[in-house]
């Protein structure tokens, strides 16, 4: 008997109703849920998993994650399945390494979503096909709108032509025909921040005509600014169409809910996915310098820091983007802590402030970064604090908001990275619903039924009969994220037993080593079809 076919037993758990939690079985055979119910003895052949004390749920998704290329890692897929997390949504800020040969997200994003996954032919059903039975956990993908661009117009401003635009639109067609769960943009990054909102609505038109959703990392629109990104949403799904989903969306907590209800009364209902984390995570270049110098690689940098003129302009060009940002203030340094920098000669400043880094090497923030900036080849990525950090209490009200999704926005690139990869699920679980913060029934919902729901992902999100067995068991009273800023990569306490597609991939703690994971394509199917 195969390890898929083979039924299993969670016996004497319980699963969580809207009506609260209710004692249960759940038998899974054959990747599906088959049996919700009180049961007197188990089928010839199953395994039994002992549930007595801990919740049935079913698999977290996480709506917003670089692991994509890092999903094959043993020690990537722990960090996963200890949070409970069973499927991930890559492609996020428009960066990815499909359409295309991955040249351009490698070189860019290696900081974030790290090295090329090695993919089973070309495009989005290649990359898809990737994860078909390699990996513990399943993997859907949004279309690139900056790496769709960068294979037409390259790293270039300035506007498309006709027929540049109708070369993207047959990429962004074919992603989704392919599979794809929707459109991503990044307009803060190269070179998606160079796309107006025409251009983008004509694309985001391919993925709403196959009822794909339109996701975004906002245009400078994140902390005070939120109104200004959210309009341009609305702007953009108006004129092409479908429905739109927020990445990360971080501001002040009435300011982020007036906005919401804002659009939805314009008739445009987002939705979104938030961290239980103040503090942002990105790649340097993105934050220090302008767009001309943060193209991938570093030969515009290195040569226009060349000459003491050329270093002084630049040095200029950074102060006046980072004292205009509302997040960071006048002391920037102190509130930017590096993460990864790959430059050997750097490499002991991880996990340092721009400020200590900079006393600690007896020179200057900027001078430093610029420095490490180059030394590593743009592939720098920073933690930052915020203003004002938000309370468990403020930002209860944002996850309760119909229109949430989990994602952790979670980097696995790097000795120094910041913690909401290694425990964004459960800090949810461990510091709302166990606070009562949050119901059970409410974190169920925002973490695995809606975006299942959102992102098309099929029989996902639910543990009833018919459903797709992707299950964790969670032990309430012991769940708990132990990852912090000072030691960011602990693993997760409190789920110790998890199936993906009926097959278990986690037990007491531990890998298996079965890798039942695929590439989930728009609607769930997979490689088995639908």
């Amino acid at each position: 008997m195969s390890e898929r076919a083979r039924p299993v037993l969670l016996r004497g758990g319980a699963v969580v109703a809207d009506e609260g939690i209710v004692r249960a079985d759940v038998l899974v055979e054959d990747g599906r849920i088959v049996d919700v119910g009180t049961r007197s003895g188990s089928p010839a052949g199953a395994s039994t998993i002992d549930c007595d004390g801990r919740l049935v749920m079913p698999g977290f998704v996480d709506a917003h994650s670089h692991a994509g290329s890092l999903v094959f890692d043993e020690d990537v897929q722990l960090a996963l399945l200890r949070q409970g997390v069973t499927t991930i949504i890559t492609g996020q800020d428009g960066v990815g390494p499909a359409p295309g040969d991955g040249s351009y997200a490698a070189r860019y994003f290696a900081a974030i979503d790290g090295p090329h996954p090695t993919y089973r032919g070309g495009g989005i059903a290649g990359l898809l096909a990737t994860y078909d039975g390699t990996t513990a956990v399943n993997v859907a993908a949004l279309v690139p709108a900056g790496t769709v661009r960068h294979e037409v117009m390259g790293d270039e401003p300035g506007g498309p032509t006709a027929a540049q635009l109708d070369a993207m639109r047959a990429l962004v067609r074919q992603g989704m025909a392919d599979g794809a769960v929707g459109l991503a943009t990044g307009l803060d990054y190269v070179p998606g921040l160079f796309a107006d909102a025409e251009e983008i609505a004509a694309l985001a038109a391919e993925s709403a005509a196959v009822e794909g959703r339109y996701v975004t990392h906002m245009r400078g629109g994140y902390e005070t600014n939120a109104a200004a990104g959210i309009d341009e949403i609305v702007r953009i799904v108006r004129a092409g169409g479908g429905r739109a989903h927020v990445s990360h969306l971080h501001a002040p907590v009435d300011l982020a809910l007036a906005e919401l209800d804002r659009a939805e009364a314009a008739g445009s209902p987002l939705s979104f996915d938030a961290y239980p984390y103040s503090r942002g995570c990105t790649i340097l270049s993105m934050l220090l310098l302008p767009a001309a110098l943060a193209r991938p690689g570093t030969d515009d940098l290195a040569r226009a820091i060349r000459t003491d003129d050329g270093r002084a302009a630049v040095r200029a060009a950074v102060l006046e983007r980072v004292l205009g940002r509302a997040d960071l203030g006048t002391d920037w340094a102190r509130q930017i802590t590096l993460s990864h920098v790959p430059a050997a000669e750097f490499h002991a400043l991880q996990g340092r402030t721009l400020a200590e880094a900079a006393g600690a090497t007896g020179t200057d923030p900027v001078d430093l970064a610029l420095d490490v900036l180059v030394d590593s080849e743009l592939q720098v990525t920073v933690v930052m604090r915020v203003p004002h950090p938000r309370t468990p209490d403020q930002l209860a009200a944002l996850f309760r908001y119909g229109g949430h999704t989990g994602g952790s926005d979670g980097i696995f690139v790097g000795t120094h990275p910041h913690p909401r990869a290694y425990g964004t699920f459960a800090r949810y679980l461990g510091d709302y619903a166990r606070t009562g913060l949050l119901s059970w029934w409410e974190v169920q919902q925002h973490l695995s039924t809606l975006p299942a729901e959102l992102f098309r992902l099929g029989r996902r999100g639910a543990v009833a009969p018919g459903w797709t067995a992707d299950l964790v068991v969670v032990d309430p009273g012991r769940v708990r994220a132990r990852s912090t800023y000072d030691e960011p990569m602990l693993l997760a306490e409190g789920i110790d037993d998890v199936l993906v597609a009926g097959v278990p991939v986690l037990a007491g703690g531990l890998l298996t080593h079965a890798t039942p994971g695929s590439g989930v394509r728009r609607d769930g199917w997979g490689a088995g079809g639908r």
